[in-house]
């Protein structure tokens, strides 16, 4: 993984880029999906307690009317002579009791109005209520003694309708003359009427608990029947601690699947308490659902980015890319390849660098090689100034008159034609001289070699006329023949022949030079060797004159004589001509050789 990654740029940069995007992301999605938990918490918080808040105002209203009630009752002046009276009597007890049954046939809350006589045991009820038997009638219990008012728990009693859960309202009844009580009065409130409406209040999502918990912990009114008249500590234990009476607040209550958030609010006029519990699984299942809402927008979010980063990624890379490769594909032959830049920004600023280094080589490099020439031509020039010509020539005409002389015919024929090859030799100085002067200079130097080595070898020369005035850089072919004379045919023993072949190729405007001879010719493998350091040389004269120097050293152990004159002419061609005229070799064992090479036409001599 790790070689992978450090092998391209465009991994390393796509990988820390996307990291340093994703690990943020990943960041903000938890942070925004514990805020929103906390959020969805509160808010339910805040839901819960507007609703206990409903719940309390209406609570609150009936309390409240039930208080004004009594209030009215007590001091009604038909109730108060009834009551202050010691005996019963049954127009006004049944007046009375018209009254009070369509003050609470009125009102639904109310399940029954009682007034029980102080002085005589005649009590007046709205409703008919049994013992749990049914054997006789039940009252509400009255308290004994100068007691004030106060609300009972809730308890169950019996109708024609079946078992009715109320809460009561006992206050006493006294005279408005002299404030001695002379009776009680009873109101009962229906506890089922009191909790209905609590579940379409949708405490918690419908799935929160609603109850009213009087001052000593007994829950008086409940959604959940089975819990009346029950203590909170018995049921909850530890929750009503948590709970400050007579404020409104929240709270956590239980552990794991039994934690919940208890939310409380006191009703003022009794102390009572509204308690509301929502259980955690609720948060659990919102926040379930938030999660994945949040994971499907940090995924989408990561992809969008890590399209984004990888699409930026690879356009800046791709042309580092392209620079890459146009680097590893260098060819010492050839000039760099060229960088075609479309930005102006730092990446195409550096492919411009590029170019300009292109360019800035391959001018060091035609420089090194018209150096190489000048090189090679000043030391060739400097070769022909140390030899006098006019010095040469006088000396060479004395002998070859001293020769005429003594009638030595054979030395005055080697030493003209030794004169006649020196003076086309030189050429005055000039590096180029014309086809038929090369040719011309070929005869002097065959005829001197023919004194030297009688009936050994026989010339043929076939030149296209047309090229005869054609230029050419001299001394080409001499070093050819004299290594085919010496090489190819003296190790025969036997007579060999050498044909020089100057032809025209109309296509390319070259002329194409051939030296053959039927000779000895050469094994393959060291046909190969002399190849191979040929090719050693076209390599050489591209490189430093001090590589060329460490090249030429190199080559000397190696090549023979014959190489040397090889090794020369091909030098000479491709400093003159470039890389397009090297010196071609083709030989067989017993066969020949034969050694060509292609240079372009040049002008006509004047």
């Amino acid at each position: 993984m790790v070689r992978w990654l450090a092998s391209s740029l465009q991994r390393k940069l796509s990988v820390v880029v996307t990291a340093s995007m994703i690990v943020p992301l990943l960041a903000l999605g938890l942070f925004a999906f514990l805020f929103s938990s906390r959020i969805t918490e509160e808010k339910t918080k805040l839901s819960g307690m507007d609703t206990l808040k409903q719940v309390e105002s209406n609570l609150r209203y009936m309390l409240q009317d039930a208080e004004n009630l009594s209030i009215f009752l007590i001091g009604e002046r038909d109730i108060q002579q009834y009551l202050s009276r010691n005996e019963d009597h049954e127009l006004d007890r049944i007046d009375i009791l018209g009254r009070m049954t369509n003050l609470a046939a009125s009102k639904k809350y109310i399940a029954n109005i009682a007034i029980y006589p102080g002085r005589f045991d005649a009590a007046l009820s709205t409703a008919t209520w049994y013992e749990a038997d049914g054997s006789s009638i039940y009252y509400p219990p009255v308290p004994s003694g100068e007691a004030d008012k106060r609300w009972t728990g809730v308890y169950p009693v019996r109708n024609y309708a079946g078992v009715q859960n109320v809460i009561t309202l006992i206050r006493p009844i006294r005279s408005i003359h002299d404030y001695r009580p002379i009776g009680w009065l009873s109101i009962s409130l229906d506890e089922k009427v009191i909790s209905k409406g609590w579940p379409e209040l949708g405490l918690g999502r419908g799935e929160g608990e609603l109850e009213l918990v009087g001052g000593s912990g007994e829950i008086l009114s409940s959604m959940d029947k089975s819990r009346l008249g029950q203590h909170v500590s018995d049921l909850e234990p530890g929750l009503m601690l948590r709970i400050q009476k007579g404020r409104s607040g929240t709270a956590i209550y239980g552990e794991k699947e039994h934690k919940r958030t208890v939310l409380y609010y006191p009703e003022e006029l009794t102390g009572w308490t509204l308690v509301g519990t929502v259980p955690y699984e609720q948060y659990r299942s919102e926040n379930s659902y938030i999660l994945i809402l949040t994971a499907i927008a940090v995924a989408i979010s990561a992809l969008i980015s890590g399209g984004l980063i990888w699409f930026t990624i690879r356009r800046i890379t791709r042309p580092l890319l392209l620079l890459t490769r146009h680097l590893s594909r260098i060819d010492p032959k050839r000039p760099l390849p060229l960088f075609q830049s479309v930005s102006n920004d730092e990446i195409g600023r550096l492919g411009e660098s590029y170019n300009l280094l292109g360019e800035h080589i391959q001018m060091l490099k035609e420089e090194v090689i018209r150096g190489e020439a000048r090189k090679k031509e000043a030391d060739l020039r400097v070769l022909q100034a140390q030899i006098n010509p006019h010095f040469l020539y006088n000396t060479l005409s004395s002998i070859h008159w001293i020769a005429l002389m003594s009638k030595e015919s054979r030395i005055a024929d080697m030493v003209e034609g030794l004169s006649d090859f020196l003076r086309i030799s030189l050429n005055n100085g000039q590096d180029y001289c014309p086809v038929a002067q090369e040719i011309a200079h070929i005869r002097h130097y065959v005829r001197v070699q023919s004194i030297r080595f009688p009936d050994q070898f026989v010339l043929h020369y076939i030149v296209d006329p047309a090229l005869e005035r054609q230029m050419m850089l001299k001394l080409l072919l001499q070093p050819l023949v004299e290594n085919a004379m010496l090489h190819g045919i003296q190790p025969t023993g036997r007579r060999g022949t050498i044909t020089i072949m100057i032809q025209k190729d109309t296509g390319d405007e070259r002329m194409n030079i051939l030296v053959l001879d039927d000779g000895a010719g050469m094994a393959a493998d060291k046909l190969e060797q002399l190849r191979a350091n040929l090719a050693a040389v076209a390599e050489g004269s591209n490189v430093l004159s001090s590589g060329s120097q460490l090249q030429e050293k190199t080559l000397g152990s190696s090549l023979s004589d014959g190489g040397y004159g090889l090794r020369n002419v091909n030098e000479r061609l491709l400093l003159h001509y470039g890389a397009d005229s090297p010196l071609e070799v083709h030989s067989r064992e017993g066969e020949g050789t034969r050694i060509s090479f292609s240079i372009p036409i040049l002008e006509d001599m004047p």
